[in-house]
């Protein structure tokens, strides 16, 4: 060049080397040179010298999605679609729509992917690995929008996709719909667990697309989701055969064609949940029931218009049943209960529950009782029809029973209770709950045998229940463990020392919450007959437990891991006891609503919360905010509730 324009002098016009250099041609090339320019000299060669500014997006840009989609498929690492995918929306929603089969592999890739791979797993804040070794993700709330959804599926399909996704409710503006889900179908095939919660917008496109790209999915769960129809799930059932589990609840459009269908072809089902979905009826439960090869073990129904004519079928051909909970069944009467136990088809039921179902009358609970031999668990909620009667003739039916629950069942009494106990020689556990009906024992209740089976013990808020009863209770149940008498107003200490002196066994859980009389004495007793065995001690409430209590606990309670005095008169002198005591285990401590706990307590908390990884301060009014902050940044293995 300097040949051709014959130029020389003191200064250069460009020192860097030739005008027609590479590097020249790439400032022309980006729209911007920098030249200097020696105003003694004039160069030989002049010419207008305009360089035109590019206001254009980047030619990438301009590209059809074709051409994108060409690109971004032969991007076989994780790491560099990820890295694609947040450049722009557009990106985003091309690659969430690539499936595994579009990407290109090559050798190359397989070796040096794996190890990027598992770094940007293990960068990933957002996806967690569970301990069967597939990911899993839940979003909730106002996280579980469209883009998330994606950006998960672009993130994650390079490890196979995520193995399980949990969303709980959506974004109020921009929640999720079927683009979102259809991302998931996309980038997940190997999906297993899909629960879906209150996704209004999410349709049946959605969950077709989950069908055609996520046929090892095993768990299905849809609540609240009012734009699901049978459509949707009848793709489920011909593209999902190895479903195992399946949740239906509030969708309302979801009927018996639909479970129609995941009766004919998922053969593998084992545990299904149906819960207010006024739509299905008598034929769901016959084809999902009917087939001879079910195998059917846990089956949930609730609220439903099925008739009696479900019920015979479930006891008929319900032979793998192992669990069964019906619930607000209105349209059957009692003759499909007695029908189900007298089909003599749920050999298997080892635990049965029924709540609010006006059918269960005292012939049908003993019908149910004589066909169901080997059952070890009932628990009957809000059954008016039931009667003393009824309880004693399935206890004398259900010789396996073992637990044994009755919540709201007003018209049993504490003579069918004595003696459905005193029959089931193999009870373990007996819960009365909210039970009017049940009241003072009566005196010859002393004259029969001890149930020496029984380790569990939970009566409450049973108003009529008071201490009267309870020294009996110590002499028919010696060999207690556990004992729950949360609620009872009545009850003083005249009752509770007598069945503490009669527990042979040692307690080893106590629950006295709400006991509004129980005093000192009491937990003093506790503490020297039981104090060896006892773990866990909640007084919430018993207001006339003051810090004697605490230095009882302190001195006897070896084994204590979890200890509630909320509400109780306790004071700093009782929070230092404690903190000074030989209890080793301690790891959950509540004093909320102790007002006369204060700053003093200070140092005994910070000593007590070395092996704390709870405590609760809540409403304790006379502990600075700023003490309790110290306790936060000083204890930081326990969390602080204030």
């Amino acid at each position: 060049m300097s040949t051709l324009v014959n130029y020389s002098g003191d200064n250069e016009f460009y020192s860097g080397g030739s005008l027609c250099s590479a590097d020249f041609g790439l400032m022309l090339a980006l729209g911007h040179a920098d030249i200097y320019c020696p105003v003694s000299k004039r160069a030989r060669i002049s010419g207008p010298f305009v360089v035109e500014e590019r206001t254009k997006n980047p030619s990438i840009e301009v590209l059809p999605n074709e051409c994108l989609f060409e690109i971004f498929r032969r991007l076989e690492g994780g790491r560099e679609r990820s890295a694609a995918a947040c450049v722009s929306k557009r990106w985003l929603m091309l690659l969430s729509n690539m499936r595994s089969s579009d990407i290109c592999h090559t050798n190359l890739s397989a070796a040096n992917g794996a190890s990027d791979d598992t770094k940007m797993a293990s960068a990933d804040e957002d996806v967690e690995v569970e301990c069967d070794g597939y990911l899993t993700r839940c979003l909730e709330g106002k996280k579980a929008t469209d883009i998330r959804l994606s950006a998960m599926a672009v993130g994650t399909s390079s490890r196979g996709g995520l193995g399980k996704l949990s969303v709980r409710g959506s974004n109020p503006v921009r929640g999720i719909t079927n683009v979102g889900l259809s991302a998931i179908a996309h980038g997940c095939p190997s999906l297993r667990v899909l629960s879906l919660w209150d996704v209004q917008d999410v349709g049946d496109e959605g969950l077709m697309e989950i069908a055609r790209g996520c046929h090892s999915l095993e768990k299905l769960d849809l609540t609240k989701c009012p734009s699901i129809s049978n459509k949707g799930l009848v793709a489920i059932a011909e593209s999902c055969p190895s479903l195992t589990s399946l949740t239906i609840e509030s969708c309302k459009n979801i009927g018996n064609e639909g479970l129609q269908a995941i009766g004919r072809c998922c053969t593998k089902l084992e545990s299904l949940t149906i819960k207010d979905c006024p739509l299905v009826g008598d034929q769901a439960v016959v084809s999902l029931l009917s087939s001879g090869n079910t195998r059917l073990k846990k089956v949930k129904l609730h609220s439903l218009n099925i008739t009696d004519f479900s019920l015979a079928v479930i006891g008929h051909y319900g032979k793998a049943i192992t669990d069964l909970n019906l619930c607000k069944l209105g349209l059957v009467s009692p003759r499909g209960f007695w029908v189900m136990g007298a089909a003599q088809g749920l050999q298997s039921l080892a635990s049965l529950t029924v709540t609010s179902c006006i059918g269960l009358t005292n012939p049908s609970l003993e019908a149910v009782g004589k066909g169901c031999t080997n059952i070890k668990s009932m628990c009957l909620r809000e059954c008016k029809c039931v009667t003393d009667s009824g309880l004693v003739a399935f206890a004398q039916a259900a010789g396996s029973l073992e637990y044994l629950l009755l919540e709201e069942c007003d018209k049993i009494t504490q003579t069918g209770i004595l003696n459905a106990v005193s029959i089931c020689s193999k009870l373990k556990s007996l819960s009365l709950v909210k039970c009017s009906g049940v009241g003072d024992l009566p005196p010859q209740a002393s004259l029969l045998s001890p149930c020496d089976s029984l380790r569990s013990l939970s009566i409450r808020s049973c108003a009529g229940f008071g201490s009267r009863s309870l020294a009996m209770v110590g002499k028919l149940c010696p060999q207690l463990h556990h004992l729950d008498l949360s609620g009872l107003t009545r009850i003083t200490d005249a009752g509770l020392l007598p069945l503490l002196e009669s527990s042979k066994a040692g307690l080893v859980k106590v629950n006295l919450t709400h006991c509004l009389n129980v005093t000192d004495e009491v937990v003093l007793s506790l503490a020297r007959l039981h104090g060896e065995t006892l773990e866990l001690l909640n007084l919430d409430g018993c207001r006339r437990v003051t810090d004697a209590s605490l230095v009882a606990i302190a001195d006897s309670c070896l084994l204590l891991n979890d200890l509630d005095v909320s509400k109780c008169s306790i004071t700093d002198s009782g929070v230092a006891a404690l903190s000074h005591g030989v209890q080793l285990n301690l790891q959950v401590l509540s004093l909320s609503g102790c007002s006369m706990v204060t700053n003093k307590s200070f140092s005994s908390l910070r000593t007590l919360g070395e092996s704390l990884i709870g405590l609760n301060l809540q409403h304790c009014n006379a502990i600075s905010s700023s003490r309790v902050e110290a306790l936060v940044e000083d204890l930081w293995r326990c969390d602080i509730l204030s």
